[in-house]
Protein backbone atom coordinates (compact mmCIF):
# COMPACT_ATOMS: atom_id res chain seq x y z
CA UNK A 1 0.00 0.00 0.00
CA UNK A 2 1.46 3.31 -1.10
CA UNK A 3 1.40 6.15 1.44
CA UNK A 4 2.18 9.84 1.08
CA UNK A 5 3.66 12.46 3.39
CA UNK A 6 1.87 15.78 3.86
CA UNK A 7 4.54 17.37 1.64
CA UNK A 8 3.87 14.91 -1.18
CA UNK A 9 0.11 15.44 -0.87
CA UNK A 10 0.67 19.21 -0.91
CA UNK A 11 2.57 18.89 -4.22
CA UNK A 12 -0.15 16.73 -5.75
CA UNK A 13 -2.90 19.12 -4.61
CA UNK A 14 -0.81 22.25 -5.32
CA UNK A 15 -1.36 23.64 -1.80
CA UNK A 16 0.88 24.41 1.17
CA UNK A 17 1.86 21.48 3.44
CA UNK A 18 0.15 23.32 6.33
CA UNK A 19 -3.16 23.13 4.43
CA UNK A 20 -2.79 19.35 4.14
CA UNK A 21 -2.06 19.18 7.88
CA UNK A 22 -5.27 21.11 8.58
CA UNK A 23 -7.28 18.73 6.36
CA UNK A 24 -5.74 15.81 8.25
CA UNK A 25 -6.23 17.31 11.75
CA UNK A 26 -9.88 18.19 11.00
CA UNK A 27 -10.56 14.60 9.94
CA UNK A 28 -11.47 15.45 6.35
CA UNK A 29 -8.35 13.71 4.99
CA UNK A 30 -7.93 10.26 6.54
CA UNK A 31 -4.57 8.81 7.47
CA UNK A 32 -2.41 8.03 10.49
CA UNK A 33 0.45 9.43 12.54
CA UNK A 34 3.75 7.61 12.78
CA UNK A 35 4.11 6.35 16.38
CA UNK A 36 6.51 8.44 18.46
CA UNK A 37 6.40 11.40 16.08
CA UNK A 38 4.02 14.02 14.75
CA UNK A 39 4.55 12.98 11.13
CA UNK A 40 1.38 12.19 9.21
CA UNK A 41 0.93 9.60 6.48
CA UNK A 42 -1.94 9.45 4.03
CA UNK A 43 -2.66 6.12 2.29
CA UNK A 44 -3.13 6.43 -1.46
CA UNK A 45 -6.75 5.20 -1.46
CA UNK A 46 -7.76 7.84 1.14
CA UNK A 47 -6.06 10.57 -0.85
CA UNK A 48 -7.83 9.57 -4.06
CA UNK A 49 -11.18 9.40 -2.25
CA UNK A 50 -10.57 12.86 -0.74
CA UNK A 51 -9.64 14.36 -4.11
CA UNK A 52 -12.71 12.89 -5.82
CA UNK A 53 -15.10 13.94 -3.02
CA UNK A 54 -13.85 17.52 -3.24
CA UNK A 55 -13.79 17.68 -7.04
CA UNK A 56 -10.05 18.17 -7.14
CA UNK A 57 -7.92 16.92 -10.04
CA UNK A 58 -6.07 13.68 -9.43
CA UNK A 59 -2.94 15.05 -11.10
CA UNK A 60 -0.18 12.47 -11.29
CA UNK A 61 -2.44 9.85 -9.66
CA UNK A 62 -4.89 9.93 -12.57
CA UNK A 63 -2.92 7.62 -14.85
CA UNK A 64 -2.70 4.87 -12.27
CA UNK A 65 -6.33 5.17 -11.12
CA UNK A 66 -8.22 5.82 -14.34
CA UNK A 67 -8.94 3.25 -17.01
CA UNK A 68 -8.84 4.71 -20.50
CA UNK A 69 -10.91 2.89 -23.11
CA UNK A 70 -10.89 3.65 -26.83
CA UNK A 71 -14.00 2.42 -28.64
CA UNK A 72 -13.63 2.01 -32.41
CA UNK A 73 -17.21 1.77 -33.63
CA UNK A 74 -19.91 3.57 -35.57
CA UNK A 75 -22.65 2.06 -33.36
CA UNK A 76 -23.74 4.97 -31.14
CA UNK A 77 -26.09 2.76 -29.10
CA UNK A 78 -23.21 0.42 -28.21
CA UNK A 79 -20.99 3.37 -27.28
CA UNK A 80 -23.64 5.00 -25.06
CA UNK A 81 -24.51 1.70 -23.36
CA UNK A 82 -20.86 1.01 -22.58
CA UNK A 83 -20.36 4.53 -21.22
CA UNK A 84 -23.42 4.07 -19.01
CA UNK A 85 -22.07 0.76 -17.65
CA UNK A 86 -18.62 2.28 -16.96
CA UNK A 87 -19.23 5.87 -15.80
CA UNK A 88 -16.40 8.38 -15.14
CA UNK A 89 -17.10 8.33 -11.40
CA UNK A 90 -16.16 4.63 -11.53
CA UNK A 91 -12.70 5.58 -12.85
CA UNK A 92 -13.35 5.22 -16.59
CA UNK A 93 -12.57 7.65 -19.41
CA UNK A 94 -13.56 7.11 -23.01
CA UNK A 95 -12.49 8.18 -26.46
CA UNK A 96 -14.22 7.09 -29.64
CA UNK A 97 -13.20 6.61 -33.24
CA UNK A 98 -15.28 5.71 -36.28
CA UNK A 99 -12.46 4.65 -38.60
CA UNK A 100 -8.97 3.20 -38.62
CA UNK A 101 -7.43 6.61 -39.24
CA UNK A 102 -9.28 8.13 -36.27
CA UNK A 103 -8.35 5.10 -34.15
CA UNK A 104 -4.66 5.69 -34.85
CA UNK A 105 -4.90 9.36 -33.95
CA UNK A 106 -6.84 8.65 -30.76
CA UNK A 107 -4.49 5.85 -29.71
CA UNK A 108 -1.48 8.18 -30.05
CA UNK A 109 -3.02 11.07 -28.12
CA UNK A 110 -5.29 9.28 -25.59
CA UNK A 111 -2.92 6.41 -24.63
CA UNK A 112 -5.70 3.89 -23.87
CA UNK A 113 -5.40 0.90 -21.57
CA UNK A 114 -7.93 -0.98 -23.69
CA UNK A 115 -9.16 -0.68 -27.27
CA UNK A 116 -12.52 -2.15 -28.23
CA UNK A 117 -12.70 -2.72 -32.00
CA UNK A 118 -16.16 -3.25 -33.48
CA UNK A 119 -15.76 -5.37 -36.62
CA UNK A 120 -18.98 -3.88 -38.04
CA UNK A 121 -16.84 -0.95 -39.27
CA UNK A 122 -15.52 -3.42 -41.84
CA UNK A 123 -13.62 -6.65 -41.35
CA UNK A 124 -10.53 -5.53 -43.30
CA UNK A 125 -10.29 -2.18 -41.54
CA UNK A 126 -10.85 -3.73 -38.10
CA UNK A 127 -8.14 -6.35 -38.71
CA UNK A 128 -5.78 -3.63 -39.96
CA UNK A 129 -6.35 -1.65 -36.73
CA UNK A 130 -5.55 -4.70 -34.59
CA UNK A 131 -2.44 -5.60 -36.60
CA UNK A 132 -1.10 -2.02 -36.64
CA UNK A 133 -1.54 -1.71 -32.87
CA UNK A 134 0.32 -4.95 -32.19
CA UNK A 135 3.18 -3.97 -34.51
CA UNK A 136 3.76 -0.78 -32.51
CA UNK A 137 5.75 -1.56 -29.35
CA UNK A 138 4.10 1.42 -27.62
CA UNK A 139 0.80 -0.50 -27.67
CA UNK A 140 2.14 -3.97 -26.90
CA UNK A 141 0.49 -4.01 -23.45
CA UNK A 142 -2.84 -2.49 -24.55
CA UNK A 143 -5.79 -4.84 -24.06
CA UNK A 144 -7.49 -5.48 -27.40
CA UNK A 145 -11.11 -6.61 -27.55
CA UNK A 146 -12.86 -7.50 -30.81
CA UNK A 147 -16.62 -7.26 -31.23
CA UNK A 148 -17.49 -9.72 -33.98
CA UNK A 149 -20.72 -9.45 -36.04
CA UNK A 150 -23.27 -12.22 -35.99
CA UNK A 151 -23.93 -12.17 -39.72
CA UNK A 152 -23.65 -15.91 -40.21
CA UNK A 153 -20.22 -15.73 -41.84
CA UNK A 154 -17.31 -17.43 -40.22
CA UNK A 155 -14.51 -14.99 -39.49
CA UNK A 156 -11.22 -16.80 -39.79
CA UNK A 157 -8.17 -14.78 -38.85
CA UNK A 158 -5.23 -14.89 -36.48
CA UNK A 159 -6.71 -14.09 -33.06
CA UNK A 160 -3.39 -14.18 -31.22
CA UNK A 161 -3.17 -10.36 -31.28
CA UNK A 162 -6.59 -10.03 -29.64
CA UNK A 163 -7.10 -10.53 -25.90
CA UNK A 164 -10.86 -11.17 -26.00
CA UNK A 165 -13.68 -11.55 -28.53
CA UNK A 166 -17.38 -10.96 -28.09
CA UNK A 167 -19.92 -12.08 -30.67
CA UNK A 168 -22.88 -9.79 -31.30
CA UNK A 169 -25.43 -9.58 -29.86
CA UNK A 170 -23.96 -9.66 -26.38
CA UNK A 171 -24.78 -8.21 -22.98
CA UNK A 172 -22.97 -4.85 -22.63
CA UNK A 173 -22.87 -5.37 -18.85
CA UNK A 174 -20.81 -8.53 -19.45
CA UNK A 175 -18.35 -6.60 -21.64
CA UNK A 176 -18.16 -3.85 -19.00
CA UNK A 177 -17.40 -6.40 -16.28
CA UNK A 178 -14.71 -7.99 -18.43
CA UNK A 179 -13.13 -4.56 -18.99
CA UNK A 180 -13.15 -3.92 -15.23
CA UNK A 181 -11.44 -7.27 -14.63
CA UNK A 182 -8.81 -6.99 -17.36
CA UNK A 183 -7.85 -3.38 -16.65
CA UNK A 184 -8.23 -3.82 -12.88
CA UNK A 185 -5.57 -6.54 -13.01
CA UNK A 186 -3.09 -3.90 -14.21
CA UNK A 187 -4.29 -0.75 -12.45
CA UNK A 188 -5.70 0.15 -9.08
CA UNK A 189 -9.15 1.38 -10.07
CA UNK A 190 -10.94 3.20 -7.30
Amino acid sequence: MKVFTTGQVAKICKVAPRTVSKWFDSGRLKGYRIPGSQDRRIPREYLIKFLKEHGMPLGELEDETTAKVLIVSQDQVLIENLKRELPPEKSFKFATAASGFEAGLQAESFHPDCIVVDFSIGRTEALQICQNLRRNSEFAEVILIALLPDDGSMLSFDRSAINETFKKPFDVALLAERLRTLIGARKELV
